[in-house]
């Protein structure tokens, strides 16, 4: 199968893994963006082939897991106190709030729907114009142009009872603020290729020479990790310090035009406050104020408190790269999928979740 099998070869894992025992000579801290990243080197197993020089840790690409707890607390509201049929992808109705999750709420009978698209929402929104319809848009760059595309298609329909919660992360500024932290380790990065994808190469191009970093865009199978982690190391090896793209099969120079132009049509940037880590400058998106009648912050006005972080929870150390899941005195105890204390044991692509289904030396535990 083209672009699959090929990327699962255990002869190039093979090869691209001794390229790196024989190129690396000292530890290096490697942090790959994105939590699908980190799923597959989990999954796969390629955190116990790599030389003991390598340490990956994991960042904070895993949009469900940085989405604050007050919009978390902002979408049950709408959907218990103001009725709206509240409309999300999957992976968030499980995500924690102060008190409760989405998946609480509608088993309390709030009309909470888990779709595949926001354009289901817009359509929802037309079959039901006596109620308010709002989709939790949640992601980073690559799900931000289907979102967009439902305002856009919203607006030329006329359906102006569908609005979006937006919780738009960018990933070029958290890498920007995990390398202006002071307790960084990450050497080196992993970037996400899905984003890149989008929105290419060029937001990336200042950050290598700023803080003397390699970055290298990298894809999720197996093949295509450890060939972007040799790629690094023999950057950190040399010296180097550069933009470099392994994933040259999907991320082009420009990215995708066409949905950058549609991401721009309907979002602004703006700071962004990401859960575990604080507020980060110009690292989210909001909808624009020509197009302010669907952004449901603005239509429905809710003004909640901020709510901290469950004291235990680690996450934000976590995804700094500071800590690993395993780290966390209630990993696996108070803390697991079935009752999580924190997004990351959530989301499918939380480090923690990862770690409690396929990490070996927790699965050695279990047994």
């Amino acid at each position: 199968m083209k672009y699959l099998s090929e990327y699962r070869d255990p002869e190039l894992v093979q090869q691209y893994l001794n390229e790196i025992k024989a190129t690396v000579t000292q530890p290096w801290t490697i942090m790959e963006v994105c939590g699908g990243q980190t799923h597959s080197l989990v999954k796969n197993g390629i955190l116990e082939l790599l030389p003991k020089e390598i340490t990956m840790v994991h960042g904070p690409g895993c949009p469900v897991c940085v989405t604050p707890i007050h919009i978390i607390d902002k979408a049950v509201y709408l959907a218990e106190e103001k009725g709206v049929i509240l409309c999300s992808f999957g992976d968030m109705l499980r995500v924690p709030g102060s008190e409760k999750s989405l998946l609480e709420a509608k088993a309390n009978g709030a009309d909470v729907r888990i779709l595949y698209s926001p354009l289901e929402a817009v359509n929802i929104a037309k079959q039901n114009p006596d109620k308010e319809v709002v989709f939790f848009a949640v992601g980073f760059e690559t799900t931000a142009p289907a979102n967009a595309l439902s305002v856009l298609h919203a607006k030329r329909q006329g359906v102006s009872n569908y609005s979006i919660l937006a919780s738009h992360v960018l990933v070029p500024p958290a890498i920007e603020a995990l390398m202006r932290d002071p307790e960084t380790v990450v050497q080196g990065f992993l970037a996400a290729g899905h984003v890149c994808t989008i929105m290419g190469l060029e937001e990336y191009e200042t950050l290598p020479n700023k803080f003397n970093v390699p970055i290298v865009v990298t894809g999720f199978e197996p093949v295509d990790l450890l060939q972007g982690i040799l790629m690094t190391v023999k950057q950190l090896e040399k010296g180097e310090h550069k933009l470099e793209n392994q994933y040259t099969r999907m991320v082009k120079p420009n990215g995708n035009p066409d949905a950058q132009n549609m991401i721009h049509e309907v979002f602004t940037t703006k700071n962004r406050v990401w859960r575990g880590i604080g507020e980060i400058p110009m690292s989210g998106y909001e909808v624009r104020d020509d197009l302010k009648s669907f952004d449901a912050n603005i239509k429905f006005d809710v003004q909640l408190e901020d709510t901290p972080e469950f004291a235990g929870c680690i996450s934000g150390e976590i995804m700094k790269g500071l800590k690993k899941p395993m780290q966390c005195a209630h990993f696996g105890k108070e803390c697991n999928p079935s009752n999580p204390l924190g997004a990351p044991m959530v989301s499918s692509e939380g480090a923690c979740a990862a770690y409690f289904h396929f990490h070996q030396s927790h699965s050695e535990e279990l047994v």
